[in-house]
């Protein structure tokens, strides 16, 4: 659950990107550590365990840039140590990096036969070491980070700091969100809204795939294929009034108070208060012709689908099975005609996705294409849940239940699994 900040600004950005890791912390974290540049040269300044470590080390030790990268980091490879700690640096480029670089040992083992030195145990330090030997061939720092992503196998979100380029960050994402946020002369990247909040809300959300130029005046996208792309810029929904704890000394408490609004914004967008059915988005396949759904998710996501598939195979008479994300990918199951999901592993195979999720803006969310756009056969249902802080989720779960629980006596109707009176009966019982 690392998180990313990074800021072009007018002004000395350490103490903003300081400010950024703190509204990241709620992911979780074992170290932190933020790189400027400072006459040109990167300068980094990191520390094992809470920020407080940072900003006692950046109290005795102050940087100056008026450009940089931040990142707090959940130990994946190496020990969290402030050697191991984000950024990881060369004397050419520095990164952040969120997710896994699952050919980090191939690339590690290329690099090191052509001379190259590793300090870390990370697998973030082949994504520096990499650009950095694409550098010395003298490649620009965009097509240098173009040959470098290129290369990549995993899931990741990575943003690039580049010694002497006091104007230019780039980022670049597959499978894990990376957001760009637009100030007046200044530029801001973020793994979560929710760090770019008190900077900007003027926001772009990289697609799966994109890596982005940026300068302090412009941003230049670019999608897998290196195509230049136009991605749109929104309103952001997270502000920082949005997230404060209000009454409450603990988010966590917060949020469970919040829970019986937030269940029942979601069940009024799911259920007609006039006429009592639950209604649906327009599909293009009749409900009541599905065999079989796999629901695949993380977390808990994952619990949630597990208690709807007790749901789903009792009262809907569906054969359900439930999958943790991060293994289903490598499970490669059988996909027969007709099956359809929850969520998709891969869109080449033709499945009909189905997707919920917390805020409208997450990254399943944004996965799937707006409804003015969206390709036949995926379809969104959000639940209403709003920004959950606090680690141990509460009002995500219990919306996600609810949408579940929805889609449950939808489900069950358009099969013939239940009556009319059945079917008023668990309609009463969730409103």
């Amino acid at each position: 659950m690392c998180g990313i900040i990074g800021i072009i600004a007018k002004e000395a950005v350490a103490d903003g990107l300081l400010e950024g890791l703190r509204r990241l912390e709620y992911r979780g974290y074992d170290s932190a550590g933020i790189a400027t540049l400072v006459d040109g040269h990167i300068e980094c300044r990191r520390a094992e365990g809470k920020l407080v470590n940072l900003a006692r080390r950046l109290a005795y030790e102050p940087t100056h840039g008026v450009i940089g990268i931040g990142h707090t980091r959940w130990a994946t490879h190496g020990l969290p140590t402030e050697t191991n700690a984000h950024p990881i640096a060369t004397d050419r480029v520095a990164v952040v990096h969120n997710g896994i670089i699952e050919n980090f040992q191939a690339l590690r083992q290329e690099l090191t036969g052509l001379g190259y030195t590793f300090r870390t145990d990370t697998d973030t330090e082949a994504v520096a070491i990499l650009a950095t030997h694409f550098l010395a061939q003298g490649l620009s720092p965009p097509d240098a980070v173009a040959k470098t992503f290129a290369r990549l196998d995993g899931a990741f979100a990575l943003v690039f700091l580049f010694a002497g380029e006091h104007d230019l960050l780039i980022g670049a994402r597959r499978g894990s969100p990376l957001a760009i946020g637009y100030g007046d002369g200044e530029m801001y990247l973020g793994s979560d809204a929710l760090a770019l909040a008190p900077l900007t809300r003027r926001i772009t959300y990289l697609e799966e795939g994109d890596w982005a130029v940026v300068s302090s005046r412009a941003v230049r996208i670019f999608d897998a294929a290196n195509h230049a792309v136009a991605r749109p810029i929104s309103e952001a929904a997270a502000s920082g009034a949005l997230i404060g704890k209000g009454n409450h000394r603990r988010f966590m408490q917060q949020e469970i108070f919040e829970q019986p609004a937030v269940i029942g914004d979601t069940l009024q967008a799911l259920i007609n208060p006039a006429t009592r059915p639950v209604h649906l988005p327009e599909l293009p396949f009749a409900l009541g012709s599905l065999k079989r759904m796999t629901m695949v998710a993380c977390g808990t996501a994952y619990h949630a689908c597990v208690v709807a598939k007790y749901w789903l195979e009792r009262i809907a008479c569906l054969a359900v099975e439930v999958d943790i994300a991060s293994e289903f990918r490598y499970r490669a199951p059988a996909m027969p005609c007709g099956v359809r999901r929850c969520l998709s592993r891969n869109r080449a195979r033709r499945p009909t996705p189905w997707r919920h999720c917390a805020m409208p803006r997450r990254r399943a969310s944004r996965s799937s294409p707006s409804s003015t756009n969206r390709p036949r056969g995926r379809h969104l249902l959000p639940t209403l849940a709003g920004p959950e802080i606090g680690v141990a989720s509460t009002k995500a779960f219990t919306t996600q239940l609810a949408v579940l629980a929805c889609f449950t006596v939808a489900l069950a109707r358009a099969r013939s699994a239940v009556d009319h009176a059945r079917e008023a009966e668990l309609v009463g019982a969730l409103t």
